[in-house]
């Protein structure tokens, strides 16, 4: 994350940049600058889930109430000296950052592999040098925050922009994370989460003005740095050439500083001399090896520059100044990136486009990119066409004029507007008459030549002067020399005929077309005399390309057109309180991070797979805009109807195909509905899951309502099992699986239902699994408690009948048939119930033979699980 080097460059050849500060103070000094204001904090969560995670125990699919009692003191203490805390998660992968999204996975993965080598080995968890964020870690922590009375929110992209600016605005006393591009953005204070005393408040801040110190540089260089040093945008090996350049020409090596410190050191000084020089930051971009990565680096850029700020290092700017008329200004995300940049509505065509300021006037005005010399361009509106046009200024007139590019020479040259045929040509200045006239180049000399428009065809022919008359007089070309010829009008039939040189007299001679061979003769000719007598055909002049008005603004496309929709949708993602739901109705796209699985364990599914059925149902209700059956999310998130209630509930089960169980879940009742629903989908999913899987689910989620954080925290197991582990993070992606479910449908269940904290502690159900592996009886496994003993009967017997009717009886391990042993297939994504033969899902086929939510009403058919990225 954040600055390739950044951090170590920090901390070992910058220690001075880190200074030791303590909130309480910073906050008593900030009341005082501030009088009636509060002091408040911005927290990038996802930079302190590591550090909010205090339990020992993090193997066993997490330690759900000791984590939300290390999150209630943690606000806690903040609260005590008249902090204002506001947490920040991200809400989408930018798609500029999905390859190294990708990349972190991947490299998860291979960190999986080797916590699971270890556990076989050594039947423990490994140390907290091999620690593994617990499943739904992010996700959860939303929700937790929210219930102590947090203001949580959720981004519209990766958090670290949202957070800066939000800092930034609302003049915050600081940012709490762990991410070296808060080094970068001009923005409030940055603080360390790693470095944080909860005891004492003390922390260390990290102070970008003093890093500028070091390096001779300004603040607003330090995204220029970034972006050569690689960033989560900008690839490491993009500059890597660069880098060394101006290594092998540094005069100022430490060494005392190792190599990264003086690459950084080494970039910073070459900088700091270019921006020194006259127009450096042109001479800047010669040297930099951008070829077709200068778009990527522009975005990379400009995604550091917050609302209202800009950068000295942009190289092209416009000639003209060209505006809208009463334009309305907003920050929209570029087509390829994220990164907000400055656009206008253009009045006519309704469509954003970009601007940019015009250094004279400081003016924003729109822009376009000229397609033949990748530049950026200012732009007018033509009268005519209502069409942008670029434009550049007359030296003459001072006067803005629109402008093409020259095929030839690459140059952009001012255009008119044809009155003729209303189309944009070249101009050129007439050095008699000191006129604009129209002109198209000559193939053969390359340069330019008037034109005019013959006004029997439409189209633009070129000019030339006679020299005797010294008027202009069109051409046309002879195909057998390639040249053009000059043309006369034939006063008895009003057509235009063509001049070939007689090469006897070194005139001019007037040529006719032939009807029959269509070729051109001499006037006065017979048609028939001479056949083989020069012929010039009329061929259609090759007009000029038309004014480029830039590449398609492309505007935001979402998967739904409903706006109220959307807005509801985006409205419960920015404040946290659903799942998924607007990254699939925006984007169509979703995110499923790593878990702890055991990918050599074949007995046991991925968690992506078996969720998948669910998250399929989930799009085609998003989606499917209320058609064959399906009910619309406007009755579902916006009724206020008796019975909608109802119908919530039925299509959050029709989303598990669970409709049958609705009788069985409904007489186990809050707070164990939700957790009765996912084991059904489980076992009915997993056919090798057994009766003693089932006894340690149910018996730890009622053992754990009347446990005290404290007990749990002092509970010791035997020994850590594999298989279990697997287990703990299929359940817990299950009740994030609810999340997405319970959000998509309107909210049937509370959401604190099923809330980990509430249902699940990993080290408790290890414990009960390898209790009921041992064949400890029930009355052991509910810790010899009547009343737990008769909600365990109650809620085995629910899920044991509603398994059954969905042919799926639970029998114990001790019963099972060789085969169980484990032929379920981690590659087979198209199949789930593979041990016993049973297909539950095919590839965008419905489950059962009865047809999807038959017995509810909710029609819910699988749409295909594209658009979806899974490690």
């Amino acid at each position: 994350m954040g600055v390739r080097g950044l951090q170590g460059f920090v901390g070992s050849s910058c220690p001075h940049i880190c200074t030791v500060v303590n909130f309480k103070d910073l906050a008593e000094q900030h009341r005082s600058r501030h009088p009636g204001g509060t002091p408040t904090i911005v927290v990038d969560a996802m930079c302190c889930l590591r550090y909010w995670y205090t339990p020992d125990s993090w193997i066993c699919g997490g330690q759900w109430r000791e984590y939300f009692s290390a999150l209630r003191e943690f606000v806690k203490t903040f609260t005590a000296v008249g902090i204002k805390l506001i947490f920040f998660f991200d809400g989408m992968v930018e798609q500029n950052k999905r390859d190294e999204w990708v990349k972190r996975r991947l490299k998860n993965n291979r960190e999986i592999a080797r916590i699971f080598h270890y556990i076989k080995s050594n039947k423990e968890q490994p140390g907290r040098n091999m620690f593994f964020i617990p499943s739904g870690l992010a996700v959860f922590t939303r929700f937790a925050l929210k219930t102590l009375g947090q203001e949580t929110r959720c981004s519209l992209q990766e958090a670290d922009y949202e957070v800066a600016s939000y800092g930034l605005q609302n003049d915050c006393l600081g940012i709490l994370g762990e991410d070296t591009d808060y080094l970068i953005y001009d923005t409030c204070p940055y603080f360390s989460i790693s470095e944080l005393c909860l005891d004492s408040l003390d922390t260390v801040m990290l102070c970008r003005e003093k890093l500028c110190q070091s390096l001779g540089l300004g603040l607003s260089d330090l995204p220029l740095l970034a972006c050569l040093l690689g960033n989560d945008v900008i690839p490491e090996g993009m500059f890597e050439s660069f880098r060394y350049k101006c290594l092998s020409s540094y005069t100022s090596v430490r060494e005392n500083f190792d190599k990264k410190g003086n690459i950084i050191l080494a970039v910073a000084d070459h900088i700091a001399k270019v921006r020194r020089l006259h127009q450096g930051e042109k001479k800047l971009e010669e040297i930099l090896p951008l070829g077709t990565n200068k778009a990527l680096f522009y975005k990379g850029v400009a995604s550091y520059l917050l609302p209202g700020q800009r950068s000295p290092w942009f190289f092209q700017k416009p000639e003209g100044v060209i505006t809208l008329d009463k334009p309305v200004v907003s920050m929209i995300s570029g087509p390829e990136s994220h990164w907000e940049v400055p656009m206008c509505t253009d009045p006519e065509s309704k469509q954003e486009v970009p601007m940019c300021t015009d250094p004279e006037s400081g003016r924003d005005v729109p822009v376009c990119t000229d397609p033949e010399s990748g530049r950026d361009v200012p732009m007018y509106t033509d009268p005519e066409s209502r069409q942008d046009v670029p434009v550049c200024t007359d030296p003459e007139s001072g006067q803005d004029v629109p402008v093409c590019t020259d095929p030839e020479s690459g140059q952009d040259v001012p255009v008119c507007t044809d009155p003729e045929s209303g189309r944009d040509v070249p101009v050129c200045t007439d050095p008699e008459s000191g006129r604009d006239v129209p002109v198209c180049t000559d193939p053969e000399s390359g340069r330019d030549v008037p034109v005019c428009t013959d006004p029997a065809s439409g189209r633009d022919v070129p000019m030339c002067t006679d020299p005797e008359s010294g008027q202009d007089v069109p051409m046309c070309t002879d195909p057998e020399s390639g040249r053009d010829v000059p043309v006369c009008t034939d006063p008895e039939s009003g057509q235009e005929i063509s001049l070939s040189s007689d090469p006897e007299f070194k005139q001019e001679v007037p040529m006719c077309m032939r009807s029959e061979s269509k070729q051109k003769l001499p006037v006065g000719t017979n048609p028939e005399f001479n056949p083989e007598a020069p012929m010039f055909t009329n061929p259609e002049i090759k007009q000029e390309d038309t004014i480029n008005t830039g590449p398609e603004m492309k505007q935001q496309v979402t998967m739904v057109s409903d706006p109220e929709i959307l807005q509801v949708a985006r409205a419960h993602h920015v404040q946290a309180e659903s799942y998924l739901v607007y990254n699939i109705l925006s984007s169509g796209e979703v995110e499923c991070s790593n878990s702890l699985e055991d990918e050599l364990d074949q007995a046991l599914p991925s968690q992506a797979f078996v969720y998948r059925p669910v998250r399929q149902r989930v799009y085609s209700l998003l989606l499917g805009g209320g058609g064959g059956g399906t009910p619309s999310l406007k009755l579902l998130w916006l009724s206020q109807e008796p019975g909608v209630q109802a119908r919530r509930l039925d299509t959050l089960l029709a989303c598990f195909d669970l409709s049958s169980s609705r009788e069985e879940l409904q007489a186990v009742g809050s707070p164990f509905e939700a957790l009765c629903c996912l084991l059904i989908y489980l076992f009915v999913q997993v056919d090798t899951l057994c009766l003693e899987d089932l006894h340690a689910f149910i018996a730890q989620a009622l053992c754990l309502q009347g446990k005290p954080t404290v007990q749990l925290v002092d509970l010791e197991l035997d020994h850590v099992d594999p298989r279990a582990v697997q287990l703990g993070s299929l359940l817990v992606r299950g009740l994030t699986t609810l999340v997405l479910v319970n959000s998509a449908c309107g909210f049937p269940w509370k959401t604190a239902d099923f809330m980990p904290w509430n249902l699940f502690d990993g080290k408790l159900f290890h414990q009960k699994y390898l209790q009921s592996e041992k064949g400890c009886t029930v009355e052991v496994l509910v810790e010899q408690n009547r009343s737990r003993l008769t909600k365990f009967q109650a809620l085995k017997s629910a899920v044991c009948r509603a398994c059954v009717k969905e042919n799926r009886p639970i029998s114990s391990r001790r019963h099972w048939r060789p085969h169980h042993s484990g032929r379920w297939g981690r590659q087979e994504s198209s199949s789930h119930r593979t041990s016993s033969g049973h297909s539950r899902s095919g590839q965008g086929q419905h489950w059962r033979d009865q047809g999807p939510g038959k017995r509810s009403g909710v029609c819910l058919t699988p749409a295909l699980d594209i658009g979806c990225v899974f490690t």
